[in-house]
């Protein structure tokens, strides 16, 4: 059966279709079939990267998407990138300092529904020992087995007190995240 009409939300990074099922379910991660990477930029070029390691924590409430909740929490010495230098750089306390922050977290705070299948996901992104709101625009693919969110967003990094190589390297980086939930 395919599921319509309603966004199903996800406090903190997530949404979807909502559909005439019962109220709050919990929600597991589906590891291999999701992502959580990164490009930064430059003027002269780009580097991508990401993280290997990471958990959620998702409720959906089909009913009542606003009681929906999504936490997730990502292993910071997982990160790797498309160069290695670079990536022991990015650890490095010029960037994400990885041993004096093992982990960066994200809990969302506020849902709003936009058109089907679509939401903004206001949240709290704590990184660096610094909380940050951000907005997350989501799209989501629900069937009854799986719920599959897709979200692209940008960040500046300076908010949580990464300047590294300002003027040189961007602040915005863009973050794009795949996860999917076994229903």
């Amino acid at each position: 059966m395919k599921i319509q009409r309603f966004a199903l939300l996800f406090a903190g990074l997530m949404a979807g279709i909502a559909c005439n099922l019962a109220a709050a379910q919990e929600l597991t991660l589906v590891k291999d079939a999701s992502k959580i990477e990164f490009v930064g930029s430059k003027p002269d070029g780009k580097h991508e990267g990401g993280f290997k390691k990471f958990e959620s924590a998702a409720i959906a409430d089909m009913e009542t998407p606003g009681r929906s909740s999504l936490n997730i929490q990502i292993d910071t010495m997982s990160l790797w990138s498309d160069d290695d230098k670079l990536t022991n750089h990015l650890k490095s306390p010029d960037f994400f300092d990885v041993r004096k922050y093992p982990s960066i977290t994200f809990e969302s705070t506020e849902i709003i529904p936009g058109e089907e299948g679509k939401a903004t996901i206001k949240g709290t992104m704590q990184m660096l020992g610094k909380s940050v709101e951000v907005e997350v625009p989501i799209e989501a693919t629900v069937t009854e087995e799986l719920i599959e969110l897709d979200a692209k967003f940008e960040i500046d990094r300076t908010k949580w007190g990464m300047t590294y190589g300002q003027g040189k390297i961007n602040n915005t980086v863009k973050i794009s995240a795949q996860l999917t939930f076994k229903r």
